[in-house]
């Protein structure tokens, strides 16, 4: 039978504000895979700490929590342990651009067939309002009540510095459009990221809905542009102040995974891990 939204949600009562942008991400992420006809066996979640870490409790398929800023390192070996698993790695800007930078970074370079959702909304909302990495400098919380005076970090630019693969932006306002980065970036073989804009309406009245709505260009809608021009990509990103929705960057090519030598089809779970007693022995005399 076809897959069908309801397959994908579950009974938990979402603890996010009314009006919390997140929803327009969960929605778009649900009816991707709907689209895209996965079944929730087929597909994993790893979800970090702050009030976007949530998601993976409201859709039905496999879900893993994981500590503060390690959403990449665990959904990277989730992938290499079964291949078959759509992972989608799922976070805000403070667990993925904060504490998770490190392993973000490295994660770009290694080009592991994950998707990398982050909901952006330039603020700390789990723990009430703190400047976040994202944030924009003189914006006013409660950890700077003088204003920011960090500049913020710029995803999009570092993404695409360092050779990302596919580099998208979307905004939970523009569902629609969001629904077809997802799947573009499912789709696409190594990793994605997908910064999705998603307001914060009790934390953040700086960065409204209405701030991005008059605001964002869809690259589509820019005379010639190129998604396959890194370049241009990155020069438009500059130049609009990473104002831009859509695909940003596509570049095609083997995953990190498809790379590794001797590396089998089947994944680890279902492979003969059993060792002959003889045979274990010889692994232990390798170390002695």
């Amino acid at each position: 039978m076809p897959v069908k939204l309801a397959d994908f949600r579950t009974t938990e009562k979402s603890w996010w504000c009314p009006g919390c942008g997140d929803f327009g991400v969960l929605s778009a992420l649900q009816k991707a895979l709907v689209d895209l006809q996965k079944e929730p066996h087929e597909v994993a979640i790893v979800a970090g700490i702050g009030c976007s870490g949530k998601i993976g409790n409201y859709i039905n398929c496999y879900n893993i929590h994981t500590t503060h800023g390690r959403t990449l390192p665990v959904a990277t070996g989730l992938k290499l342990a079964n291949r078959r698993l759509t992972v989608i790695a799922a976070g805000g800007d403070g667990d993925g651009y904060a504490i998770g930078m490190g392993h973000f970074m490295h994660a770009l370079r290694r080009n592991v067939d994950i998707t990398y959702l982050v909901m952006d909304n330039h603020v700390y909302g789990l723990t009430k309002g703190q400047v976040s990495p994202t944030s924009d400098a003189g914006f006013v919380t409660k950890s700077t009540p003088s204003g920011n005076v960090e500049h913020p970090v710029r995803p999009l630019e570092l993404a695409l510095a360092s050779g990302c693969g596919f580099v998208a932006q979307g905004f939970s306002g523009w569902v629609p459009q969001l629904i077809e980065l997802i799947k573009a970036g499912v789709q696409h073989r190594g990793f994605a990221l997908i910064n999705a804009i998603s307001p914060c309406v009790t934390y953040n009245l700086v960065n409204t809905y209405d701030f991005y709505r008059e605001r964002l260009k869809k690259v589509e809608d820019l005379p010639g542009y190129d998604p396959t021009d890194r370049a241009k990509a990155l020069q438009a990103v500059i130049e609009h102040d990473g104002l831009l929705t859509g695909v940003l960057y596509r570049r095609e090519g083997p995953s990190y995974e498809d790379q590794l030598p001797g590396f089998r089809a089947e994944p680890i779970v279902e492979q003969d891990l059993h060792l002959a007693p003889e045979e274990f022995e010889k692994l232990l005399a390798e170390f002695r």
